[in-house]
């Protein structure tokens, strides 16, 4: 159903047995994937739960197959293999892992006024006064030179403490509140407080060497392996149920791991399709898909090869016609119409929460700079087998024109001449620390993920 409240079919009793136990899998799901390594652990554990091999483990392939793979522990690809010649073509899921956050430096650690400090740079587009002055959790992983690897998740356990960048109190803070927004907190005022006690024995007697003993302590590093880490701060604490109905889901990193879990869950469902069935999550969209684990990558044209060659389809001609004859939803969200923000939407052409998945034609900003406008004849053919299953959706553009805008990953995999559409969730405080999403929305994504491999 096109535009219409998708709560009309839902009594309490659907919701409960239906949305609700896929929602509380997907929240806490959520929880345990604060950054792109974990969020790809817990989709590779996912995968193995339902019976995936990793491709390079199996010799050859066959319809039916369920192989997945996965590159520097950041990006994960499944295929269920089709009756159809991969040649023919593949129906691609494509979302990021990846959300705005704060990445630590690789010299953060400092001492000011008997306080330990971690230096940082933020990740993405923040607003940065969201950040400071609530409990944040540090995650990541330092690599060693011996080739260990110490994993840090310090904050997130019930019994771990927290940190926090603090902000000046209110009682100070006049000049302060005459900056404009972007400019209230700056960008190398970010810092995590990380201790305030300082050694009471030995020759080194201050707050820095304090710290560095409790590090060496619980991890085994010293403060030059801070070169070689990937630790990230983001918000601490679960995902929760929002609003007295338990409607909405607030959470970290909705932006864009609800598009992520919920094409995930639609491949993992997936049995004996016609096409092969893909999906793969990247990483680096928040920063522009650059890199070996961003969709940029030729990753995930190399992988497909590997897919073709096991299948016994491989010549780079075929290649080619696979990716020509591919089609694909680029699963990321969009923004939905906040009701206290009314005036920075065109509502004719906005996404609204509980109305099911949203579709946009194009992104980008502008005179739709950036963007991949997607095909007439692919939305068609969309509608048609989501109407066919009874699916609600809508469709959207991010913003008034001229006002704002955003990218996704559509046009780099419509660079390889596919068919590509955004899809994806309606969200609220979109790059905040905590965003809002529908349970009904999420749900009805899912389901039309899941048709989508099937039916087109």
């Amino acid at each position: 159903m096109y535009n219409k409240y998708a709560y009309e079919k839902y009594d309490e009793n659907k919701f409960s047995s239906e949305i609700t136990p896929f929602c509380e899998d997907y929240r806490v799901f959520l929880s345990k994937s604060k950054t792109e390594r974990l969020a790809t652990r817990n989709a590779v554990e996912l995968a193995i739960a339902h019976g995936y091999k990793r491709l390079d483990s199996v010799a050859s392939l066959k319809p039916g197959d369920k192989v997945y793979d996965v590159n520097r522990d950041k990006n994960v690809v499944l295929f269920v293999i089709g009756t159809e010649k991969i040649t023919n073509g593949i129906n691609i899921l494509g979302a990021h892992i990846d959300s705005p956050r704060i990445d630590l430096k690789q010299n953060p650690l400092y001492e000011s006024t008997s306080f330990a400090l971690l230096d940082t740079h933020y990740y993405g587009g923040i607003k940065k006064y969201q950040w400071v002055a609530r409990p944040l959790s540090l995650i990541g992983v330092i690599y060693k030179k011996d080739g260990s690897v110490v994993e840090v998740n310090i904050g997130d356990n019930p019994n771990d403490p927290v940190f926090g960048i603090s902000d000046l109190l209110i009682h100070l803070s006049q000049e302060q509140l005459t900056k404009p927004a972007a400019k209230v907190i700056e960008g190398e005022n970010l810092d995590v407080t990380l201790g305030s006690l300082a050694l009471t024995e030995g020759e080194n007697k201050d707050v820095k060497s304090n710290v560095l003993r409790i590090l060496k302590g619980k991890y085994g590093v010293e403060e030059d392996d801070f070169v070689s880490a990937e630790i990230e701060v983001v918000p601490q604490g679960e995902a929760k149920d929002y609003g007295i109905d338990k409607s909405m889901i607030a959470g970290y990193g909705h932006d864009d791991r609800v598009c992520a879990y919920t094409s995930l869950r639609a491949i993992l469902d997936v049995e004996n399709p016609k096409r092969t069935s893909c999906c793969i999550l990247v990483d680096k969209e928040e920063i522009g898909s650059v890199g070996a684990t961003g969709a940029q990558s030729r990753y995930f044209e190399n992988v497909i090869a590997e897919l073709m060659e096991k299948n016994g389809e491989y010549s780079e001609l075929n290649l080619r016609r696979c990716l020509t004859n591919s089609k694909m939803l680029s699963s990321d969200v969009s923004a939905g119409v906040d009701p206290l923000f009314l005036s920075v939407n065109e509502l004719k052409n906005s996404a609204y929460l509980n109305k099911g998945i949203v579709f946009n034609k194009y992104t980008g900003s502008r005179g739709k700079s950036g963007c991949n406008d997607a095909s007439p004849k692919f939305i068609a053919e969309i509608r048609n087998v989501l109407d066919e299953e009874g699916i609600y959706y809508q469709t959207s553009e991010l913003g008034r024109v001229d006002l704002g805008g955003g990218g996704t990953i559509a046009y780099i995999l419509a660079n390889l001449n596919m068919d590509v559409i955004d899809a994806g969730i309606a969200v609220l405080n979109m790059h905040a620390p905590m965003e809002i999403v529908s349970k009904i929305d999420v749900y009805e994504a899912y389901r039309a993920y899941k048709a989508f491999l099937l039916k087109i």
